[in-house]
Formats: structure tokens, sequence, C-alpha cells
């Protein structure tokens, strides 16, 4: 995808109420395509932050260079930073940010965790040659014709900033994180609320049931769009995301409950 020059991919926190919720962007991407998500909860008075994970938002050669444990340090720092500041924290992930959610959620007593698109398992079947292939193919080609894509509205992906190639050393990087996260989605008891597309063509057809059947939470939902792509944070049916989001937030939080 083109490198939009509307688009900032620098972090950003939008301060409100109490109650605080990180977003966690996704592989290649950057903090916009979590920007229209933040300012829907930056309305109805949640705090939001959202960083921006090593290695994105300057150069594939720096993302290649990153490591899972940098992106999630990076998560780690940006959660602690928020509880200082707010009574309840939130997590919601979109895909890679949906693997980071659910490690951060082992680790540290989450309100409630959102997992959008989460990226349990890839549909290219080619990624299991890839701790072979990133030896001997440092980048593989986006294809970014948008025509091409999976997005139901054709203006979505100008609301995204992202690289153009995958770099293979980063994909083995996420490899290494699903593989993690496949272990301890049963550990995780935090509320989770799970939505995920049909029509992705990132993901494999399971990865969204998987995670919603594996994650360990008694208190768990999850939702099908029928109309958009992997990309749901600025897709057709984003509304419907930011409404059950913000749902699931109001449905969880301590605020005024005198728990």
């Amino acid at each position: 995808m083109p490198q939009f020059a509307w688009l900032d991919p620098k972090p950003f926190v939008l301060t409100a109420g109490p109650v605080g919720c990180l977003l966690i962007h996704g592989f290649t991407g950057s903090p916009p395509e979590m920007r229209p998500l933040g300012e829907y909860l930056a309305s109805k008075g949640v705090t939001v932050s959202c960083p921006l994970l090593p290695g994105h938002g300057t150069t594939p050669e720096d993302l290649a260079s990153s490591t899972w444990e940098q992106w999630y340090d990076c998560v780690e720092q940006a959660y602690l930073n928020l509880d200082e500041h707010c009574i309840d924290v939130f997590v919601c992930g979109f895909s890679l940010g949906s693997l980071l959610a659910v490690h951060l959620a082992t680790h540290h007593p989450l309100r409630g965790l959102m997992l959008l698109s989460p990226a349990l398992r890839l549909r290219d079947r080619r990624t299991a040659l890839v701790p072979l292939l990133r030896h001997v193919i440092r980048f593989v080609a986006k294809d970014t014709d948008p025509e091409q894509g999976d997005l139901d509205d054709p203006e979505a992906y100008k609301r995204f900033w992202s690289y153009d190639a995958h770099p293979t050393a980063a994909v083995y990087q996420l490899l290494l994180l699903q593989s993690r996260v496949h272990a301890e989605l049963p550990e995780v008891k935090t509320p989770t609320l799970v939505i995920y597309a049909i029509r992705d063509r990132s993901l494999a057809a399971n990865a969204g049931p998987e995670t919603y059947d594996r994650v360990g939470a008694r208190d768990k939902a999850q939702w099908v769009l029928e109309k958009s792509g992997h990309g749901l944070v600025v897709d057709s049916e984003c509304d419907l995301v930011f409404q059950k989001v913000h749902e699931w937030i109001t449905a969880h939080h301590t605020i005024g409950t005198g728990t």
C-alpha cells in the first residue's frame, strides 16, 4: 500500500476519561489505521493510546531487523504508561496487534481484551517456508492494487500507512509469536471479544474461530462480519466494529459499579 502523505505514522494519545484503551496496530502497518477507532472511543470518554511498534512507520529494512520481543516491550511500556493514569485498562489489537494483546494479557491484569482480525494463522501456505527462505529472500512485494484486495470499501486502503513489502525476517518473527500465542490462549482469563471477517484474504479461514474457541476466558463473545476484508478497522463495517468495542468496554469497566 502507498504511504499517503496525509497520514502520520507516529504514535498518538487521546486523553479523555478514567477508562483507558490501548490500541495496537497490525503487521507492516502503523497507528493511522487505528486512529478512527481511537477517535470514536475518545469521543465516548475513553482515554486512548496507540504506540508505534519497533521497525514500523519507517522502512521495511528497519522492520527486518526487529523482533517480536521488541514489539512486545513497546506494547508493555505503553500499557504501563496508560495504567498509571487510568483506573481500568482495556487492550484492543488488530491482526499482529491481537497477538501482542493476548501475550500482554498473560502478564498483566487487563479489564478486557478485544481481538480484531486475530492473526493466529495466515492464509498463504508459503509462510511455512519462511524459516528457510528468510536466509535467501529478504523481501516479498505486496500486491498493492486495491482492486485485487479484500476491502469492501474502495476508499478504505487510503486509511492505511503501510509498507509495500513483507520482510521475510519479520514474517519469521510473526510466526514465532503465533506459536507462543497459540499455546497461551487457554491461559487467558480476561473477558475477550473476537471480531473477524469471513472475506479476509490475509488470514486462514479458521484463524478467528480458533482464537475464540481456544481463549480460556469464560466471558467471551465473537462477531463475524459479512462484508469487510482483513482491514476491518477501516472497512465498510468499521462503525459496527467501533460500536462493539465500545460496548465491550462499557460492559466490563468498573467505573461507577463499585467493583
